[in-house]
């Protein structure tokens, strides 16, 4: 398959999307494909952006030549906040055409370009555009990240329901099981997941993410079988 972008989004900040992101490159690179990941915005960002960084460390891969050309993350900006605000704070404002001219670039040089969005999928980039705006605009498939952390089941039926309402395609949804969840949580999270992905009409693909740093093996040919369809 070639020249295959995906979306790698979250119901939330900090729901793992980097980490599912940079597992999921470092399982496309070990079945001989070319990939590369995009973190188009990265706020609280000095240097480099700390997701690209976590995407290389669990590819395996070193910080490379698009890292450096800035392909990779169009705004690195200072101030831990939303884009449109952290942007605006830099006195930039976020142009969706520089981030699509570097997206355009690395899925050339690629077989698979993985897009890490940044916050939950209505955070807005501009005052006018919300990264679901975006993500429709460009006609990406979504992978969604979630978890069974407390106010997760609310979050990820908004975000089908933001999902179903765009026509988006979704690939499937990686239950991120890091962190001391109680297994009743757990158990009924996942089933209330599948049968909301059913009554919203999608595949009922669902990856159980164990904590990263034993999750190597993960097996994420299934959400990828999802591009066929």
């Amino acid at each position: 398959m070639k020249n295959t972008t995906i979306a790698v989004c979250g119901i939330d900040t900090g729901v793992g999307k980097s980490v599912a992101t940079g597992l999921l490159a470092g399982f496309l690179l070990e079945s001989n494909h070319s990939v590369i990941t995009q973190k188009p915005v990265q706020t609280g960002c000095s240097g480099r952006a700390e997701d690209l960084l976590l995407h290389r460390k669990l590819m395996g891969t070193p910080w490379n030549e698009f890292d450096d050309q800035g392909l990779t993350c169009s705004y690195c900006l200072p101030y831990p906040a939303s884009p449109h605000l952290a942007a605006r704070l830099d006195g930039k404002t976020i142009e969706p055409s520089v981030i699509s001219r570097a997206s355009e670039s690395l899925a050339a040089a690629h077989e698979f370009l993985l897009v890490e969005g940044a916050g939950g999928l209505l955070v807005p980039l501009t005052d006018k555009l919300l990264l679901l705006d975006y993500l429709q605009q460009c006609g990406y498939p979504v992978i969604l990240v979630t978890s069974p952390r407390l106010g997760s089941i609310n979050h990820t039926l908004l975000a089908l329901e933001a999902i179903r309402s765009r026509n988006i395609q979704l690939l499937g949804l990686v239950y991120n099981l890091h962190g001391d969840n109680p297994v009743e949580i757990v158990r009924d999270s996942l089933q209330i997941f599948k049968r909301a992905l059913a009554a919203y009409g999608f595949a009922e693909r669902v990856l159980l993410l164990p904590d990263y740093t034993e999750s190597q093996s993960v097996n994420w040919q299934p959400l990828l079988d999802g591009l066929q369809g």
